[in-house]
């Protein structure tokens, strides 16, 4: 059975993504698990210091360093055993009956991959525990979202539980399977659904964006939908809180004008000013 992975590292947007975790493993029915990697680049598994210099014939200290840089990774990982302990008790409080923890030493991207197949969401902090305040991107996100490709959750510091949903929608195949996401996923029912398309009002980009409208409103949702001409990401953001949005769907990559932003300066800036979550597809 699929499952919502939770990557879990003791940033501050932990105990966020632990409770979007939750919220979406109980709409979705689904296992949830926690998910906890040591950093292979900061806690070396077997740290190799016969590179330094002035270390080669100074064998005790070489020996000593080893075992430091040793311990400082069992404690490493004794800590996020802790973490994920912890955040499993509050995934139980949010009643998760469900909850798997696991534990992997190496490179973040490279351990989602090995479960990416059994994965039914990803959910992610939107800065690691390393991200400094003036950048909020987490160093690793850019990269998780380009390599993963399951819908991706990116969860803000502060939990907000998703009332309202807002779909980035341009026509294109991603924003396609975005509405079928909508229509047809546990997640979304019973939420208000707005689709905004950022262009010209043409006849066919009209056409285009009432027929997804009504696919959703088939299917029993409540649907408004809107065309707004201006720069992407700003033009998003004003809907979002006209209208005070929880949740933004979009595309992660592509061509059109909405999903250039994960090859540009649009990208940071969304990630940088958003308050709220953002679901990620390709």
């Amino acid at each position: 059975m699929k499952h919502v992975a939770a990557c879990i590292d003791g940033s501050a947007s932990t105990l966020s993504v632990c409770d979007y975790a939750s919220w979406a493993a109980l709409r979705l029915e689904t296992p949830l698990t926690l998910f906890h990697v040591l950093d292979e680049t900061r806690y070396p598994a077997a740290p190799d210091m016969t590179g330094n210099i002035g270390l080669g014939s100074q064998e005790a200290l070489r020996e000593q360093l080893t075992k430091l840089d040793q311990q400082r990774s069992k404690l490493a990982l004794e800590q996020g055993h802790h973490m994920l302990e912890s955040a499993k008790q509050r995934a139980i409080q949010k009643r998760v009956k469900d909850v798997n923890l696991r534990q992997r030493h190496g490179d973040l991207t490279e351990s989602l991959q090995e479960i990416e197949t059994s994965m039914r969401l990803l959910v992610i902090g939107l800065h690691g525990e390393n991200t400094s305040r003036t950048n909020r991107v987490g160093s690793q996100l850019e990269t998780v979202v380009r390599t993963i490709h399951q819908p991706i959750l990116v969860a803000p510091e502060e939990f907000t539980e998703p009332k309202s949903v807002m779909l980035a929608f341009d026509g294109s195949d991603a924003s396609r399977k975005g509405i079928r996401l909508l229509a047809e996923s546990p997640i979304f029912r019973g939420l208000p659904l707005h689709l905004v398309m950022i262009g010209a009002d043409t006849s066919d980009s009209h056409a285009s964006i009432e027929a997804a409208a009504n696919h959703l409103t088939e299917r029993g949702h409540n649907v408004r939908f809107e065309i707004r001409s201006g720069d992407v990401e700003p033009a998003l953001h004003a809907y979002q809180k006209e209208h005070n949005i929880d949740l933004m769907v979009m595309g992660a990559y592509g061509h059109s004008r909405i999903r250039q932003f994960f090859v540009g300066s649009t990208t940071t800036n969304l990630l940088q000013t958003t308050n709220s979550a953002l679901l990620l597809l390709h």
